[in-house]
């Protein structure tokens, strides 16, 4: 429930014209709703100024679907991440409205009433991808920031192996005020980007690579023993992590950026 609502609701019931049980029946589900298999966090977008979102994987299609309308019914945007095609068609025979973002892997539902911010007063982020097997995990980080009301530069396919290619776009990510860097293999890319800029770097280590990366754990040690300051590491995978810490960051220091200038 978005604090718009609650304000609303408050008000008409000073006014009159709602009374005090139909507000409580509006707000029933206040802090959180219970459906049995799941406790569905109504609260977390007053605590945190993002909804909860959904983790699928290992969730039925119903579940999910389940979980999703009674949040869209509550007015949240809803986020569906590590979604296959059939948590997709579950969810799309309930609300319609509801898109599928491919490679992200991600179920993304817009709220019926959405915050309208012009995009000067929109945070840019930049999101950079070491290679092509990257991006289902890139994407992650780029939808999820940008459902969080977040600006994206996507720079993709400019890993180590071609440093020429990442510096063609430094006046891109220049610009923006967090980058999350995604990388497989090795996993030196935000090292290297770190060393280039002033910016806070949020690395995301994939699972991406051959039998000596085991599954991202190289990667993942590789960005925590980074000689680079600067740099918070998620953990393997988890593009959502790190767009939505990007977006809160993001969101945080154009906040300020824009109160200093008033």
């Amino acid at each position: 429930m978005r604090v718009e609502r609650i304000r609303e609701l408050l008000k008409r019931v000073q006014s009159g014209s709602l009374s005090v049980d139909e507000a409580l029946k509006e707000i029933r589900h206040l802090p959180f709703e219970d459906i049995g298999f799941a406790k569905i966090d109504h609260h977390r977008l007053l605590r945190r100024g993002f909804p909860e979102v959904i983790f699928s994987l290992h969730k039925t299609p119903q579940q999910v679907a389940e979980i999703a309308e009674r949040m869209h019914r509550a007015g949240s945007l809803v986020l569906c991440t590590k979604a296959g095609r059939d948590h997709y068609d579950a969810v799309y025979a309930r609300i319609p409205s509801a898109r599928y973002e491919e490679t992200a892997r991600m179920i993304v539902i817009e709220a019926a009433e959405r915050e309208s911010l012009d995009d000067s007063e929109k945070p840019i982020l930049a999101v950079i991808a070491a290679g092509t097997a990257d991006l289902p995990i890139a994407e992650e980080a780029a939808v999820t920031a940008s459902a969080c009301g977040c600006l994206i530069r996507r720079i993709y396919d400019v890993g180590v192996a071609g440093l020429h290619r990442l510096l063609e776009h430094r006046s891109e990510w220049e610009e923006a005020l967090v980058l999350v860097v995604v990388a497989g293999m090795e996993g030196a890319l935000p090292s290297v980007v770190a060393g280039l800029t002033h910016q806070p770097v949020i690395a995301v280590p994939t699972s991406v690579g051959y039998g000596a990366s085991f599954q991202g754990l190289a990667p993942l040690l590789t960005m925590l023993n980074s000689c680079a300051p600067g740099v918070a590491v998620v953990n393997i995978d988890n593009g959502f992590g790190a767009g939505y810490l990007a977006a809160l960051i993001g969101r945080m220091v154009k906040g300020n950026l824009l109160k200093s200038r008033d």
